[in-house]
This record gives structure tokens, sequence and C-alpha cells, in this order.
């Protein structure tokens, strides 16, 4: 479905009857989309451009993120990004959930502040400034980003069951870490520099930044259970400790499994052929990564031109430069 939602973050180059007819065209070809997903597809191509934009900014960050542990998000966005991506309701389900939908809910900010969506634009509703200072510029409309991603992101959860409970509330927590992390920026305006008046507006951090923060998020992600009342889950309880699930909480369902070994039913692909840190007890050293099985050390010989220097004139003078390296791959 990426490669698909790729081509139509490219047809916002195109005027709108254009990428209306691409959208067309596209859509039906995108697996997974629930048919309120599908209309929108069709009726707002400018929206879901960035809804695939978003998307691919999400799979990046997770696995920026994960890139040194078992799970890796490798396998990510070869498969559905909304939908049940991962079948396992685990930590790591948790995260690809926030991450994707916190990265659809930034681009989407940030396009209505570019004017690459209609409907929406910078936010005008800002509070009394203070003294000295005052609201002006064009503060990002994370409110209107967060309503267009809800309204495409949460509508593929129609099953109603405890999966589809639980990937609301992550998607949720990644609009809201969107909407926590955003900063605000200043412009003096005064005789000389003298900054008698700052007018000040919100504008979006670093998409990493926000990554970070879910990170932290998936650190202390909380096992939820669903409350039935009837056949039907109507919301999730801890099932430890007496707090209440915040909504910027991550919630899982299920213990992951440890991605030692092969298992793609369960969003697994193993440890086997992966780069690892021999000195390193943490995350992404041998010992963790490869599972106690192992690992094969490669030595190999880099070879570049160095200490080159200009003779007048005309030619360069290299000295060969040689560096003995070894990496380690988990057996």
């Amino acid at each position: 479905m990426l490669n698909v939602f790729v081509l139509l973050s490219r047809s916002r180059a195109y005027p709108t009857g254009v990428s209306a007819v691409r959208a067309s065209d596209l859509c039906p070809r995108i697996p997974g989309l629930s048919p309120a997903q599908a209309r929108m597809c069709e009726a707002r191509p400018d929206v879901v451009a960035a809804v695939g934009e978003g998307a691919r900014l999400g799979v990046a960050e997770c696995r920026r993120q994960f890139r040194n542990h078992r799970w890796n998000c490798s396998h990510i966005g070869s498969a559905r990004v909304f939908g049940h991506v991962l079948v396992v309701g685990s930590r790591e389900a948790a995260y690809v959930y926030g991450i994707t939908s916190a990265g659809v809910t930034f681009v989407m900010t940030q396009s209505c502040s570019r004017g690459n969506v209609s409907d929406c634009g910078c936010e005008r509703s800002q509070p009394q400034g203070g003294a000295g200072w005052k609201w002006g510029g064009c503060s990002v409309d994370v409110r209107q980003g967060i309503r267009l991603s809800r309204k495409f992101v949460d509508a593929r959860e129609v099953e109603r069951d405890a999966r589809s409970l639980m990937n609301l509330h992550n998607n949720q927590a990644g609009r809201k870490a969107v909407k926590h992390n955003l900063k605000t920026e200043c412009k003096c305006h005064g005789v000389s520099g003298s900054c008698t008046m700052k007018t000040c507006w919100k504008t979006l951090p670093s998409f990493g930044q926000i990554g970070d923060y879910l990170m932290r998020a998936y650190r202390k992600s909380r096992r939820v259970a669903p409350h039935w009342v009837g056949r039907r889950p109507t919301h999730l309880r801890p099932v430890k400790g007496r707090r209440k699930v915040r909504p910027r909480d991550l919630v899982y369902l299920e213990d992951s499994p440890n991605y030692c070994e092969p298992d793609p039913e369960r969003g697994s692909l193993g440890t086997a052929g992966r780069e690892c840190n021999r000195t390193s007890p943490d995350v992404g050293g041998c010992e963790v990564l490869c599972c106690g099985r192992g690992y094969n050390t490669h030595q190999y010989v880099r070879t570049w031109q160095c200490n080159c220097k200009f003779h007048w004139c005309c030619y360069v003078n290299c000295d060969a430069c040689k560096e003995r390296t070894e990496n380690y791959v988990c057996k």
C-alpha cells in the first residue's frame, strides 16, 4: 500500500483535475481501505497525498528508533500501513500505530500551513498574548491536522473489537504527541533590535523529537484488557495498577514474541544475519541481538587515497591508506 501512497503523494504537483483523475485510478489499487477511506480517497486526493507522505515519514522514524532492536520495523511498509499491520497486539504494534498516526498528523498540519490542503491554513484563534509580545505570523493549525488525520486513519477501525479499541487509542496517542511537542518561535520588533515587542507563533518540531517522545511512551506502555458489555468491548482498562490509562499512553493487549526466530505471522523476521556490536551489553550488542546463538566475525581491508598533495603544475600525488576492520553478524 505504501508504494501506491507514494504515487498519490506526488499527485499534488499536478492541477486538481489531474490529481482527481489519478486518485480515481489509484484509489481502487490501495489494499485494506475501509469504505469511508475509499470515499475520502476519491473525494480528497490532496488529503490522501498528505496521508501517504505521513505514513512514509512514520515508517522511516520507526525504523530509525528500532534499528538496533531484535524487532527493527523492517517489514513495515511492505505490508499494509493501516489495518492490522502486526497480528499480535504487542507494544511494538502500539508504537507502529502511534508513529504512523503522528506522521499523518504532522504532514497534514504542515500541508495546511503551506496551502497544499484545501479548507485549512494557519491557526487564527490564538489566545491573547502577554506583556511585550503577541501572537502573529502563521501558527500551524494542528487542530485541523488532527481532525483530518483522525477522519482518515481512524476510519479503518470498523471491527469494533478489542484490537480496534487498542489501535484507536494508539492512533490518538500519536496525534497528541504532535500537539504536545509544538514549539513557540518569536521574532523581535523595535528600533535597533531593542525587542520592544515580540511576535510569536506555534510551529512543528522536528519529527525525530516526536519519535523520541513516542519511544519513551513505548518503554512505559501499559498492558490493557477490554471491558465487555454484552458481546462488545466498550473500553480498555489497565491489567496492573490503579492508575487509569491516559490518552497519551501507548497500550497493548499481548506480550511481545522474543523476535529471535523467524515467525512472519507474528511479525518476527528473526535476527540471523543482522550486524551487531561486540562490545555493547545493550540492545544492538551481539549477546542480546543474537539471542545467545553466537556471531560470525568478518574481516576486510578498506583502501582509499589519502594525504593528497597538489603540485604546480598540474598533478596530484596521493598515498594509499589501508584500514583493517571487522564486523560481526548474528548466526
